[in-house]
């Protein structure tokens, strides 16, 4: 398996793992200043940009793998992790199964996935119905969409970067079939929650369930913002996880 991944800064390693339909490039507003802090590694997940493609459908598991392989590659034991939506799946995964890997681990806009957890927003569902376009999409992933310049950055990225269906497919598969909610109770990393209360990808109500099942987590919400909060407040962001990192 190929794995394309990069790495800026110095300190610390921080591993950033991105979520469903979105390459290396999504951590753009925030990268840079954490490089100035940290050892940012981040990468493609299998499935998207310069990493490969192998047939679907995957698992959360398969790709925490993914990750792991990329900690390897680059020669590093413990690294902080952050995950963000489908990447905050993989994240916990990668928490659970090797934690001695994991100094810290951040968790945003994501779910614990199984039964407890709360369904994905009706928002989002009707555009899955309606085979919106994928500017619906971003817009919605920034709702409330108030920022013209936000959808037409990451519009371009996407576009530039689009995935095969069958590709979005078998990634989607891995958030579909995740369920960590049973396990998470072993989880050993501190870890840091975050969400924007106006999220309707996926239910803001997830947040409060995962410090309810991680022995040592704590909540941050993100007021007004949407799925993508770091793109709406990406200086809070970066001073946040200065803070809890450090």
């Amino acid at each position: 398996m190929r794995i394309a991944w990069e790495r800026r800064g110095e300190g610390q390693s921080l591993l950033l793992i991105q979520g469903l339909g979105y390459g290396r490039w999504g951590w753009e507003p925030v990268l840079d200043r954490l490089a100035q802090s940290f050892d940012v590694l981040d990468f493609d997940n299998r499935g998207i940009g310069e990493s490969d493609v192998p047939a679907g459908p995957y698992t959360a598991a398969q790709m925490a793998a993914d990750a792991l392989q990329v900690l390897d590659e680059a020669g590093v034991e413990q690294a902080h992790v952050i995950g963000t939506s489908l990447g905050g799946m993989i994240a916990q995964e990668l928490a659970l199964a090797q934690p001695e890997r994991v100094r810290k681990l951040v968790l945003a806009c994501t779910t614990s996935g199984g039964p407890r957890a709360f369904p994905m927003p009706q928002p989002t569902l009707d555009l899955l119905l309606a085979r919106a376009t994928l500017r619906e999409y971003v817009e919605n992933a920034l709702h409330p969409a108030d920022r013209p310049d936000l959808v037409e950055r990451i519009l371009e990225h996407r576009e530039r970067t689009a995935q095969r269906y069958d590709a979005w497919a078998a990634q989607a598969a891995a958030g579909a079939g995740f369920d960590a909610s049973d396990r998470l109770g072993g989880l050993a990393a501190p870890t840091l929650v975050q969400h924007g209360d106006a999220d309707v990808v996926v239910d803001p109500r997830n947040g409060g369930l995962l410090v309810d099942l991680i022995p040592d987590a704590r909540l941050s919400v993100y007021e007004g913002c949407g799925h993508l909060f770091f793109w709406q407040e990406p200086d809070r962001f970066v001073r946040e996880l200065e803070g809890f990192l450090r």
